[in-house]
């Protein structure tokens, strides 16, 4: 299901309340597993547990979202000094492609920099690349499908408004 997906078909508010929802499970995960007094290792499968639980949950025949929301709750809760930056670039990524998908997963690259640069932490560099990994992953037959549609690359990378959707 996911919260964009909600946003182009459902509409803006519902949209929002389940990218609230979204973001709030990935950081729920955490905050669940740092409450219960798991150790760093133990809070950081928790949130990948939170990913593949969006991506793949069983009462949808394993048919979820692509987990890009719950994944910003994760990051934004391991990562908060990353905030900014995130906003920052998606921010730009958003009035330069009015994408908002692909504005807050080139946003979502600054973690891996932010984990490596400003919390000097070799796990949460690696958690932050492995999950936008299996992002990217997800993602590349909705890249390929809407290539297709369109014959190029042009109208994937930059579109007219927010609710241009191929």
């Amino acid at each position: 299901m996911g919260a964009m997906n909600v946003f182009y078909n459902v509409g803006f508010i519902e949209g929002m309340l389940v990218l609230a929802v979204d973001v709030g499970k990935g950081a729920g995960a955490i905050a669940l597993a740092r409450y219960l007094g798991g150790q760093e290792l133990v809070q950081l499968m928790a949130g990948i547990a939170a990913v593949l639980g969006h991506s793949f949950p069983i009462f949808l025949k394993f048919r979820g979202g692509k987990g890009g929301a719950t994944l910003i709750g994760i990051l934004v809760y391991l990562m908060p000094r990353g905030i900014p930056i995130f906003l920052g670039i998606f921010g730009l990524g958003l009035i330069a492609t009015r994408y908002p998908t692909l504005s807050y997963w080139v946003a979502l690259l600054c973690f891996p920099f932010v984990a490596w640069l400003v919390y000097q932490k070799w796990e949460l560099l690696i958690f932050s690349a492995g999950l936008l990994f299996f992002l990217l992953l997800r993602y590349i037959p909705r890249l390929k499908e809407m290539r297709a549609k369109n014959g190029g690359w042009r109208h994937v990378l930059s579109r007219k408004g927010l609710r241009d959707r191929l």
